[in-house]
């Protein structure tokens, strides 16, 4: 096994933007969810955050894919990566609290490992892995609780539509890294979030009609908040911080994401959630600790 990379007090301070930044988005989503359908709010944030990388890739002068197939590439990854669970994220917000819902949505890398075993010989499930994937999967179960089993409602497939966007998340990882190898991640970013939004923006007119952008104030910064920091400068950062750092290390921010936006949620929207959400999100932290394996300083489970 390869040496992990190490995290300097720099690439710490950007892991710490990036999880405020993406902690932030929940909050967002339910300000912008009070005036806006769920369809317009994503056809928001994959539109505004496409223009704003387009001219980055510009700025930086980066040259563009002449291949079709790479943009193709991109649609798939533009449906897997934000227009799926951009919407399922949005709607389950209209009906669970956002700080259960970043919870839920730490399930990203639990779901990510068991795709990647399926996919990839060389991320098979070892037992170390799997005894992570169980203890997250506990954690997800414990947040969602028995009760949305034996009385499933709206609340409970608000739950599932969350855990629905972690399970796009993953199987846009292995798209990813089977189509995506010879793209700049900038350009993987402009194209794919470009295909969202070509399938979202037409979608939101058809469902919540023509945008009368005369929202509240307090709608608009929540607008700008997910275009421009939650989408674009977030991306833009996540790819820096995956090359200093590393795929391993980056997974800290799914653990920082969910206070983030708890704590957010409780000073901006008074939200009080169950002590199960607490519970399940300590085993999912810890499931996704051990999957990273750095809490074993001996190696007494295999890697």
């Amino acid at each position: 096994m390869s040496p992990q990379k190490t995290i300097s007090p720099h690439a710490w301070l950007e892991i710490a933007i990036l999880s405020l930044i993406w902690g932030a988005s929940f909050l967002a989503f339910s300000i912008a969810l009070r005036e806006l359908g769920v369809f317009t709010t994503v056809a928001f944030r994959t539109g505004g955050g496409a223009i704003i990388l387009w001219i980055y890739i510009i700025a930086r002068r980066m040259p563009l894919p002449r291949d079709p197939k790479i943009w193709g590439a991109f649609l798939v990854m533009g449906i897997l990566n934000n227009a799926i669970p951009f919407s399922l994220i949005a709607w389950g917000q209209l009906h669970i609290p956002s700080g259960l819902a970043s919870i839920l949505n730490g399930s990203t890398a639990i779901i990510g490992a068991i795709v990647a075993a399926i996919a990839f010989a060389d991320e098979r499930l070892t037992l170390r892995k799997t005894i992570g994937v169980l203890f997250g999967f506990f954690g997800v179960a414990t947040a969602i609780g028995l009760s949305a089993l034996t009385q499933f409602d709206i609340t409970s497939l608000a739950q599932l539509a969350i855990v629905g966007s972690s399970t796009a998340y993953a199987l846009s990882g292995v798209w990813a890294k089977l189509t995506m190898k010879s793209v700049a991640p900038q350009m993987a970013a402009a194209g794919m979030m470009t295909a969202a939004a070509l399938i979202m923006v037409p979608l939101g007119i058809y469902v919540d009609g023509v945008p009368s952008f005369d929202y509240r104030t307090e709608t608009w910064v929540a607008l700008l908040q997910l275009v421009a920091l939650s989408t674009a400068v977030a991306y833009l950062l996540y790819y820096r911080l995956l090359g200093m750092v590393g795929s391993g290390n980056l997974m800290l921010v799914t653990l920082t994401v969910a206070p983030v936006a708890i704590i957010l949620g409780a000073l901006v929207l008074g939200e009080d959630l169950s002590a199960n959400a607490y519970v399940g999100f300590a085993f999912l932290a810890l499931g996704l600790l051990i999957i990273d394996g750095r809490i074993f300083k001996r190696k007494t489970i295999p890697a």
